[in-house]
């Protein structure tokens, strides 16, 4: 693992269970985080934004009144968006391929599926710092580059539209559970 100090960032833990928030603080405070802040859901986190400004936000998918993928949509898009810019880590338990290319395309930077490991999680947060990718804008998207190859490409200019619905991934079943392996290689 990398010699990658995290210690001076400031967190915002976004999920309305108490208990995976505790695991996610704890493992944050393995790597000597010293700045937390915590939300219930996305409204709770969106307001907490407007005087907390965090490194890195680390959200759950399903909570109420504002669920994981409306409130990255807040904050990629929204006019009175705090920081359309702040990395954003996705932590669910859902790893179906429709959910993470939902998520992908509404702006999340990683996706990290539960249970999660501290060098899972510690892995994501140093791919963001030591690699972190140019945002992009068009017509339907604001975020973070979602390709993490750099290839040519020799065919029509397309940006502007909605995202390529083609994946060149192999699962059995769009609605069955992906591995992280699987699911990373939708962010490539």
């Amino acid at each position: 693992m990398s010699a990658l100090d995290i210690s001076q960032l400031k967190f915002l833990i976004v999920e309305d269970n108490p208990f995976m928030r505790a695991i996610l603080n704890q493992l944050l405070r393995n790597y000597h985080v010293r700045t937390t802040k915590e939300a219930n859901d996305g409204a709770s986190a969106f307001m907490e934004m407007r005087t907390f400004k965090p490194d890195i936000i680390l959200l759950d998918w399903e909570m109420q009144p504002l669920d994981g993928l409306d409130f990255v949509k807040l904050v990629r898009t929204g006019d009175d968006s705090p920081d359309r810019f702040v990395p954003i880590i996705m932590v669910t338990g859902h790893s179906e391929a429709h959910r993470i290319t939902d998520a992908r395309d509404s702006g999340v930077n990683e996706f990290l599926v539960k249970p999660l490991s501290a060098k899972s999680l510690f892995s994501r947060i140093t791919e963001l710092i030591e690699k972190p990718r140019s945002f992009v804008e068009t017509k339907s998207y604001f975020g973070p580059d979602r390709r993490r190859r750099s290839v040519s490409y020799d065919g029509t200019e397309r940006r502007g539209g909605a995202a390529p619905t083609g994946m060149d991934i192999e699962v059995a079943d769009a609605d069955q559970g992906m591995s992280q392996t699987q699911l990373d290689s939708m962010f490539d």
